[in-house]
């Protein structure tokens, strides 16, 4: 009984992921190694997939690595992937390494978030944009997407707001349909949900006299009298084998204008 009850429950997951990336039954074979039939009688409970089957399906949908242990449990195997605490002795390069690369990015911006994008490292660069917010925004843990469209945090001095809010929802909603997490959902309602800029054109005020051409949308903010521009870049681990790791994110600020890159440099001892 143990058996039929998680085959039907691991192909209905399997079924629910296929679907969201709106591939075939024959598409996921062929990519898969099976079959069409094969599939079809996994996904209504017909077969048990063998726990390699269930690893390579997840891998072709491109399954999260915690959903990834949901499968396995769903068909009756173990979890193959652990969830190590980052502060645990086994992460200690990872966390040298992080620290490292944060350290060296300096002094242009750089932090490290988790699923739910809470902050686990940033560097100066970080603390320089946070100066001067309100204590309980800066009382651990932090939040990336709360400090930065809460109305006590950054967005009052983000120029761009209107675009810039669009697009840090818009990610956020993409990762919610690809985690199906709802502590994450539970994150972008909050964030929503604060009062949203005017529709008016948020950079109204004074533009730069030679504007330059972005290649990327600019995060364009306010800091000590002057207006910085930066350009987000996200990286993660490829093939990550543990569930902490995989859900990790770096995102690193670059200077996209020289006045920004400049003014930034001149903070270097």
């Amino acid at each position: 009984m143990r058996s039929s009850t998680g085959a039907t429950g691991v192909g209905r997951l399997l079924r629910d992921w296929r679907e969201q990336r709106r591939i075939s039954q024959l598409e996921l074979a062929l990519r898969a190694g099976s079959s069409a039939r094969h599939i079809s009688f996994v996904e209504t409970g017909r077969s048990r997939p063998s726990e390699e089957l269930v690893l390579r399906l997840a891998e072709h949908l491109d399954v999260p690595v915690r959903e990834r242990n949901a499968l396995l449990l769903a068909a009756g195997y173990a979890p193959r992937y652990p969830e190590t605490p980052l502060d645990d002795p086994a992460l200690g390069s990872l966390r040298e390494g992080l620290e490292r690369l944060l350290g060296g990015y300096e002094p242009y911006p750089a932090l490290v978030v988790d699923a739910t994008y809470q902050v686990v490292a940033a560097n100066l660069g970080i603390a320089m944009l946070l100066d001067g917010l309100p204590d309980h925004l800066l009382t651990p843990p932090l939040n990336a997407m709360r400090l930065t469209l809460h109305p006590q945090g950054l967005a009052p001095k983000i120029r761009n707001l209107r675009e810039w809010r669009g697009h840090l929802l818009a990610q956020m909603e993409r990762q919610i349909a690809l985690r199906r997490s709802d502590a994450l959902r539970a994150v972008y309602e909050e964030v929503a949900a604060y009062p949203a800029p005017d529709l008016r054109r948020d950079d109204d005020a004074e533009e730069p006299m030679d504007p330059v051409p972005y290649f990327a949308l600019p995060l364009r903010i306010e800091h000590d009298g002057r207006v910085l521009s930066f350009i987000s870049s996200i990286s993660t681990f490829n093939t990550p084998m543990d569930v902490t790791v995989a859900e990790l994110a770096i995102e690193t600020f670059l200077p996209a204008d020289p006045a920004t890159a400049k003014y930034l440099q001149s903070l270097m001892p």
